[in-house]
């Protein structure tokens, strides 16, 4: 699987401008906002195409995908989606149906939904239509959408499982592989709500040369392709940049032993602000908006 997905074209604070409607990623935390103003999937919609979106719905993370599926299939069918496919992968084989692999090459946008990361990651993983997928992504063709379970696949070291609620220490998180669209960042999601901040900085302590994100409920994080990320929603992002970490001692001491990480730079951000990957910068709201 490639680690290189997104590529990042740099630009700097000063020439960043409000960007089109164009393609992009979106991080969401979970249990975003169906109900009312549904802002970060109407901004995906958007995103995707407004009322000329063609839109992949993928419930596989989902133990209940037929009906995930068709709760996703009828919101943005209300907000005037021109065509939507639920693409209920539920056997590695399906993801070289020819059904499906014609509809990839048509859409304009991909959504997949909560459930479980493993599942969702085990029947789609290396396929012919999540490559096609991703391929799609890579060249900025598309927009592409994961919620709680569909956010923990975005990078290339995936969180798994794990515990919450202590210090930081190795057991308390299990890491896998997920589909490397952000392959430098590694995601956890409900973050603030279940309490996962010990979780995320047991996840990012190996990896001195990544980029820890914890995306609160109803919130997102969308990343456009010219290296800006921007936070949408009620809650908080909190980006942990490894590549200021002086030391740890995570290679050191047994797996239930508390961890130390020092130097961290930490940023919290909420609803408007925005995050330069390249620099590792951030600007609030009331500039981002000049």
């Amino acid at each position: 699987m490639s680690n290189s997905m997104l590529q990042i074209i740099p630009q700097s604070q000063e020439t960043h401008k409000s960007q089109p409607k164009t393609p992009a990623i979106l991080v969401i935390g979970g249990a975003e906002d169906k109900v009312h103003g549904k802002e970060i999937l109407h901004t995906f919609w958007e995103r995707s195409g407004g009322t000329e979106a063609i839109i992949g719905i993928i419930p596989s993370a989902s133990r209940e995908p037929t009906l995930i599926g068709e709760r996703y299939h009828r919101i943005f069918e209300d907000m005037g989606a021109k065509e939507l496919k639920v693409i209920d992968i539920r056997d590695r084989t399906q993801g070289e149906d020819p059904y499906y692999r014609e509809f990839v090459e048509r859409c304009t946008g991909i959504f997949m939904t909560g459930g479980d990361q493993l599942r969702l990651c085990g029947l789609l993983a290396d396929t012919p239509l999540m490559n096609r997928i991703l391929e799609r992504v890579r060249l900025g063709e598309i927009s592409i959408a994961g919620t709680s379970a569909g956010a923990a696949v975005m990078g290339y070291n995936m969180i798994a499982g794990g515990g919450s609620g202590e210090s930081p220490n190795r057991s308390l998180v299990d890491m896998a592989t997920g589909f490397g669209i952000i392959p430098e960042v590694i995601v956890d999601q409900h973050f603030h709500n279940r309490n996962r901040t010990a979780r995320l900085l047991s996840a990012i302590a190996p990896y001195p040369d990544h980029l820890g994100i914890g995306i609160d409920e109803d919130t997102c994080a969308m990343f456009e392709r010219d290296g800006w990320v921007e936070i949408i929603g009620k809650g908080t992002v909190i980006f942990i940049n490894t590549k200021t970490m002086t030391y740890t001692n995570q290679a050191q001491v047994t797996s239930t032993d508390p961890l130390s990480l020092h130097n961290l730079q930490v940023s919290i951000l909420c609803h408007g602000d925005r995050y330069h990957l390249p620099n590792h910068e951030t600007i609030p709201v009331k500039c981002g908006t000049q």
